[in-house]
């Protein structure tokens, strides 16, 4: 291979000889492979990064070709699942370096193995409900977690080291209400860019060992908008996540979402494991322009999108009619839900 692959990298010095070599040991994992993530794992593996881990449940549609990077309109006529395509692509941009791509729905049952002997972990996923299921694995395995989000023009990001900076459920009350998401309000793509340059930066820091500041920034690419917050005020003693007596609930099995196939009717139901803000009357003004057959009563809200026909109940259950695939449902209600 080229000894001059990395040069303009060795060149800067935080990085250097020493931080590339540094790279090439590290592991990096990769929960999510949609924009975030395909965005984040392109720039690794170019930096030289010498293992990346890619996991998600969901498979290639034409309406990601438009802020994904990796993928290709071939992707969307194979279906193939995105982690699958993502690893294939990523081995043609930098063969030396190890990638492998995992079609799963990470949960609070196997995120402890997928996140053994990694580095950092970057969140590259849809939902708060498996941001904090890797929060919670992250700071019981001590594994720095870059938290990002980006929805319409607006991003967020946040690097969560275990042992010093708050985590993302001290943080979670200060965050903005997360009701919105790409497919009811949409995404532009220099906003993926900006966010993913962000937590990139905070690996590599974190795996070359150059100091850290741990901001919770956030960003409206197209008002031109910028603020930062110091965390440090937000740590909660009390946090059942990284306080003085962690419980770590989000690895819980009854704080996590509970799918379940109904019988002879090719429909999940969906029960989210943590109570959830959003009610039938928020949920109906943000899916009305989105769906059709909308029906709404005192006790549930019924539409259809896409092929299938969603029901959301008061009591926070959801049926998803039109699959019988768990991985798909979830991939639906949270496109939706967030």
């Amino acid at each position: 291979m080229s000894t001059t692959r990395y040069s303009r990298q060795e060149l800067f010095p935080p990085i250097g000889k020493a931080g590339q070599e540094k790279l090439k040991n590290a592991r990096v994992l990769i929960i999510g492979a949609g924009a975030l993530g395909t965005s984040s794992a392109e720039m690794l593996v170019r930096a030289g990064v010498g293992r990346i881990t890619m996991v998600d449940r969901d498979y290639v549609e034409w309406s990601n070709l438009q802020r994904q990077q990796l993928y290709t309109e071939k992707d969307v006529q194979d279906k193939l699942p995105k982690a699958i395509a993502a690893e294939k692509r990523l081995r043609e941009v930098n063969s030396e370096v190890v990638i492998e791509g995992i079609v799963a729905d990470v949960n609070g049952m196997n995120i402890e193995e997928l996140v053994k002997n990694q580095h950092v972990i970057l969140d590259a996923t849809d939902n708060f409900e498996t941001r904090l299921v890797v929060n919670d694995a992250a700071v019981k395995h001590e594994i720095p977690f870059i938290f990002g989000a980006c929805v319409a023009s607006y991003g967020m990001t946040f690097p969560m080291i275990p042992g010093k900076t708050p985590c993302l459920h001290c943080l979670i009350n200060h965050l903005p209400s997360q009701n919105q998401t790409c497919d009811t309000v949409g995404v532009i793509s220099p906003i993926v860019q900006l966010v993913t340059a962000y937590q990139v930066t905070s690996a590599l820091k974190v795996l070359t060992g150059n100091e850290i500041v741990p901001r919770l920034q956030s960003f409206d690419i197209w008002k031109s908008e910028k603020a930062e917050i110091d965390v440090w005020p937000l740590k909660n003693k009390d946090c059942p996540t990284c306080g003085s007596s962690s419980t770590f609930p989000f690895l819980a099995y009854e704080n996590q979402t509970k799918a379940a196939v109904l019988c002879g009717r090719n429909t999940v139901q969906l029960r989210p494991g943590f109570e959830r803000t959003i009610t039938l009357d928020q949920l109906a003004i943000r899916l009305k322009e989105l769906t059709s057959e909308f029906i709404q009563n005192p006790y549930l809200l019924s539409c259809t999108y896409e092929e299938f026909r969603l029901v959301f109940f008061k009591d926070g259950r959801a049926l998803i009619h039109g699959t019988s695939e768990i991985a798909q449902a979830k991939a639906i209600y949270h496109r939706l839900i967030g």
